[in-house]
């Protein structure tokens, strides 16, 4: 059984923005710009790039958003709208 917070897709929407579906049926575009201005650690660097940001996957196992360095972000702190929801549906 899945948690409702599990990433089912992501879409790049173009810039620092991605359409996450979860599996409760929650969908959302996070703009990650924002978090990516301040100091970041030397695994999300590479993310300042858009074409970097582009590559994003989900994850079989962990069911998040990963990129090929091994970033990821946690399912539920997108759900729950914390990296600068700027819509849902």
């Amino acid at each position: 059984m899945s948690a409702p917070y599990d990433v089912r897709s992501v879409e790049h929407l173009g810039g620092y923005r991605l359409r996450v579906a979860f599996a409760d049926g929650t969908a959302r575009t996070v703009d990650l710009e924002a978090k990516l201005a301040g100091p970041v650690g030397p695994v999300f660097e590479p993310l300042r790039e858009v074409e970097f940001i582009a590559q994003a996957t989900v994850d079989p196992e962990t069911r998040t958003i990963v990129w090929p360095n091994g970033a990821d972000l946690a399912p539920d702190a997108l759900h729950d709208g914390a990296f600068d929801s700027i819509s849902t549906a």
